[in-house]
């Protein structure tokens, strides 16, 4: 386990490329060797080297590390090899008579692990529709977490983390949050007061859809043991490739992420003017408390927005129409991807719990890419207006 022991006054912007410094680099390499050996040399029988063996250190993972603690300020952060292996780690920290408050409305493997692997561990919870309602009330004297994504996926509703965090700790009770839509460069949730930051690192840090990687942030150290043992004991851990691979994407973080909100918010612009849309949603836009929070604890509204189509539209023919936008599940990269989230990243749903959060068949995700602005919102006219019966 490596501890981050520098800040830096550079901007984001430059942190993001020079965060994982070239002159700590063996030989003068301006990017990381990519070390993969699995196993070390011991220099005697009394003693071995700084590292041993691949899945409990590894020196580019930890290059990758140092890069995500400093992105984030925190004194620890860890890589592994998904999303989903990093919160399976967190969430090892939880025993059975345990409780934990989340939002309702959350990604489908996030709510699988919970209706699955929290009920046959018999750790309690609760999903609650809107956090901000949340109150003294909620927390038991067995409450241990509130776990929060904002925005969440994918009606994009907002959560006011530092009042959560109020709340939470006057209860002694961790708040985790999954930042995954934001980044470090849109929003700060350590800096907020949150315990963990977690990530799909799949997403905006990778950025090129060709890696899977999750990583933990986070500032207290009886924690960053606890979570060190995890990370070596189950073994996910993300591959040295990987970790070059994603030091590599991280360079045009903000580039990307820039480049992605402007495209954003022509595409919101143009499909609130289209007949075939009904809504559209982004962070903020279900009311106006949701439109404060996120203009004070975030710097931007990221690139994912969805938007529900009029009942006249015939999804599977809008899907294919489309000619230059692929569907497929993800974000983050900059490909423009689209997906119905009902039958795909929230099918673990069952279809009540779904409609009740919004998440019906005629609500469409969109993760905005890159490309020039006027093609996307061509391509998805286009495929609108040939499917409307």
């Amino acid at each position: 386990m490596t501890e981050n022991k520098t800040t830096s006054s550079l901007h984001y912007d430059s942190l993001v490329v020079q965060g994982a410094p070239a002159r700590q680099n063996e030989y003068g390499a301006i990017m990381p060797p990519i070390f993969l050996s699995t196993t070390y040399r011991f220099e005697d029988l009394d003693h071995q080297g700084t590292y041993e063996y691949v899945r409990t250190q590894n020196p580019t993972r930890e290059k990758a590390e140092r890069l995500i603690a400093r992105l984030e300020d925190a004194r620890y952060a860890f890589g592994f090899s998904s999303g989903m292996a990093a919160l399976a780690t967190i969430f090892e920290h939880f025993k059975p008579g345990d409780h934990i408050i989340s939002s309702a409305n959350i990604y489908g493997g996030t709510y699988r692990f919970f209706s699955d692997l929290f009920t046959k561990n018999q750790i309690a919870y609760n999903f609650k529709q809107d956090l901000n309602a949340l109150t003294d009330a909620d927390f038991k004297e067995n409450t241990r977490a509130v776990y929060i994504e904002t925005p969440s996926n994918p009606t994009l509703r907002v959560t006011d983390i530092a009042k959560v965090v109020a709340l939470a700790h006057r209860h002694h009770a961790l708040v985790i949050c999954d930042n995954t839509f934001m980044t470090s460069y849109l929003q700060r949730p350590l800096a907020l007061g949150a315990d963990i930051v977690a990530y799909s690192a799949t997403k905006y840090f990778g950025g090129h859809a060709d890696l899977c990687a999750g990583f933990i942030a986070l500032n207290d150290p009886s924690l960053a043991e606890e979570f060190y043992f995890f990370q070596n004991t189950l073994g996910a851990t993300l591959s040295p490739f990987d970790s070059y691979t994603l030091i590599r994407g991280t360079k045009t973080l903000a580039l990307r992420l820039d480049r992605q909100q402007e495209n954003a918010k022509a595409v919101i612009a143009a499909l609130q003017n289209d007949p075939a849309i009904d809504e559209v949603y982004f962070p903020g836009s279900s009311n106006a408390v949701e439109h404060e929070i996120q203009a004070r604890q975030a710097r931007g509204n990221g690139s994912v927005i969805s938007f529900r189509v009029t009942e006249e539209v015939d999804l599977k023919r809008f899907f294919n129409q489309l000619q230059m936008i692929d569907l497929a599940v993800s974000l983050g990269g900059v490909e423009s991807i689209i997906c119905r989230p009902a039958t795909s990243t929230h099918e673990p749903y069952p279809q009540a719990e779904r409609e009740k959060l919004g998440v019906d068949n005629q609500l469409v995700r969109f993760a905005v890419g890159i490309e020039n602005k006027a093609d996307i919102i061509a391509d998805l006219q286009q495929a609108l207006a040939r499917s409307r019966s």
